[in-house]
């Protein structure tokens, strides 16, 4: 029997499948499949003329379409059609049906019931009366009340020029984002001919990529909520695996979270909607920050990542950094606060963020901030960080020795930070950092001097420790290792990391090596070796030989800290920061 009914339907002059053009094969409009929404029309919201007319003429100015309901007089099918519309201001309604909508649809078979608008929170359906309909565009007249039905919990935005990449146990498909809610996307993908959708199993998670050329925007496991489509191009509704990231180790001690009046704000550029957001900043630390935002209009999805972002501080001060959505929690019914990790930020933007913070909780602390040169010169004459023995050493070379430091202290190189403890302008404690190797900082120049019966040291060293404890997961900062040099006999540096190092008894996580060094002058360059000595250029061997040596008697981190293996050829070499900036550093 219903071979015979196709034969019938071919008898009536539909042509064969192979006459038909490429064109012709893309004719399927959208089949309407939620008759569950005009059903609810009864206990819906209502929307009057008026708003009605402003969504439509909303839609016209950002250049976005409606769609159109209609149902085929004799089969009953519903089906949706794309059409844009044209300014609304009288009674009539024209749209004109969107480009990429069905060529030779022959709509006097069909009857018009509505007019949708997808605000992404809920369907507005618009009951019409129909003067005219073409090939080229609709006639309606738009009633006093529309509906607003299918309230979704959260809202849903269209999305565009996002990449899709799905992976289940070998099986692959690729497409593209075409809309996401805070809790899930819809994607479109195809597979390959050797990769069918006959592979793949909804029931079970897949692993799925959202990006933009080589940005990663999402990575992580999903699960499918539902589909549709055949083995070769299928649309999916997508629902991440709720369980907060974890971006670093347990058991790191973090910096405070701190509440800031006025509010930072963040704004950046959505990587899905291609829109600018701002939002407030709850509280705020070194390593993130979490805001709040509407429970039904939340665009934040856990996992997203952001490749720039802008912190804003009363208005005025900018640092800019790349983070990520770790956890989303339900601060009320009306509400989500979202946790963002900072992922990097230049070493410039993270010192002015930690001066921010470190202020808040102490105005004499002061991080990488513009010094006062002849403040600092009389603290470190003062304190007795520069005592005769040293300054004896210095002395043939002051002038250029204030001219590098002025540099340093004022223009604040990348290769260089610096933390005061001061008041009034009046200096009181004083440590610093200098990118000695590739991925190694070295500490020095740490000096202080009492305040009010305050160590100024200590208070300072506490800064020191808040500054590098999220500095080293910047990968910007190229910061493996920390360093410091001093000499046995001074008590309170013994005392403080030589303590910490004994106390710990592991030196594949903090090694302490005792070793001498010997003063090079200008007298030293017509000195000649002793008899039998031979200074050379290291070869691989004796680089070998030094480390096995170093493994049997420290097995500790010097060596590695000097970066003595092979360079990574994608980092710019110290050498060459060094001489951007304006400063001689020779590592061979």
């Amino acid at each position: 029997m219903a071979l015979n009914k196709l034969e019938n339907v071919f008898s009536k002059g539909i042509r064969p499948f192979d006459s038909i053009s490429k064109d012709e094969l893309q004719f399927r409009p959208w089949v309407f499949r939620r008759q569950d929404l005009t059903r609810a029309l009864e206990s819906a919201q209502t929307i009057n003329q008026e708003g009605l007319s402003n969504m439509l003429n909303y839609a016209h100015f950002s250049g976005k379409h409606v769609l159109v309901h209609l149902r085929h007089s004799k089969f009953k099918e519903n089906i949706l059609l794309r059409a844009h519309p044209d300014p609304f201001i009288g009674r009539e309604l024209i749209c004109r049906w969107a480009d990429d909508q069905p060529q030779g649809l022959n709509l006097r078979n069909y009857e018009v019931f509505h007019i949708i608008i997808d605000d992404g929170r809920s369907m507005i359906l618009a009951p019409i009366q129909l003067n005219e309909i073409n090939g080229n565009c609709l006639k309606v007249r738009l009633p006093e009340t529309s509906f607003a039905v299918g309230l979704r919990q959260t809202r849903r935005y269209s999305c565009r020029d996002v990449k899709a990449e799905l992976f289940q146990s070998g099986f692959f498909a690729k497409g593209e984002l075409l809309d996401f809610s805070p809790v899930g996307f819809r994607i479109r993908v195809s597979s390959k001919p050797s990769h069918s959708f006959h592979w793949f199993n909804s029931d079970e998670l897949v692993n799925i990529h959202l990006r933009q050329g080589e940005q990663i925007f999402f990575s992580g496991t999903c699960r499918c909520v539902r589909q549709r489509g055949d083995f070769l191009n299928r649309e999916m509704v997508l629902a991440p695996i709720v369980e907060k990231i974890n971006r670093f180790k347990r058991g790191r001690i973090r910096n405070l979270r701190q509440q800031l009046t006025p509010q930072p704000t963040i704004t950046f550029v959505h990587p899905f909607l291609k829109k600018k957001i701002h939002m407030e900043v709850y509280n705020i630390s070194t390593s993130g920050f979490s805001v709040c935002e509407r429970a039904d209009e939340g665009v934040l999805m856990q996992g997203m990542i952001i490749p720039e972002l802008t912190i804003e501080f009363a208005g005025v001060n900018e640092i800019k950094c790349m983070g990520q959505v770790i956890h989303r929690s339900e601060e009320d019914k009306k509400s989500i606060r979202c946790g963002f990790v900072i992922l990097d930020m230049d070493i410039s933007s993270y010192s002015r963020l930690t001066h921010i913070l470190s202020k808040a909780l102490d105005g004499y602390a002061y991080i990488s901030e513009e010094v006062d040169m002849d403040a600092l010169w009389e603290f470190f004459f003062d304190s007795s960080f520069i005592y005769p023995t040293k300054y004896r050493l210095i002395q043939p070379h002051k002038e250029s020795l204030k001219e590098t430091y002025r540099r340093v202290y004022q223009e604040r190189p990348e290769i260089a930070r610096h933390l005061t403890y001061q008041r009034n302008g009046r200096i009181y404690g004083h440590i610093s950092m200098v990118r000695a190797y590739q991925r190694t900082w070295m500490i020095h120049h740490y000096a202080a001097k009492a305040i009010d019966n305050k160590r100024a040291g200590l208070i300072l060293l506490k800064r020191l420790i808040h500054y590098l404890n999220e500095m080293g997961c910047l990968p910007s900062a190229k910061m493996d290792y920390v360093m410091c040099y001093f000499r046995p006999q001074n008590k309170f540096p013994d005392r403080i990391f030589g303590s910490f190092a004994r106390a710990l008894n592991n030196p594949q996580g903090c090694s302490m090596d005792l070793f001498k060094y010997v003063p090079y002058s200008s007298l030293s360059l017509s000195t000649e070796l002793p008899k039998g000595w031979l200074l050379k250029q290291s070869s691989a061997q004796d680089l070998w030989e030094m480390n096995r040596f170093y493994s049997h008697y420290s097995n500790g981190l010097f060596l590695d800290a000097l970066g003595l293996g092979p360079e990574d050829s994608r980092d710019e070499s110290l050498e060459e920061v060094y001489s951007r900036l304006g400063f001689l550093r020779r590592l061979k």
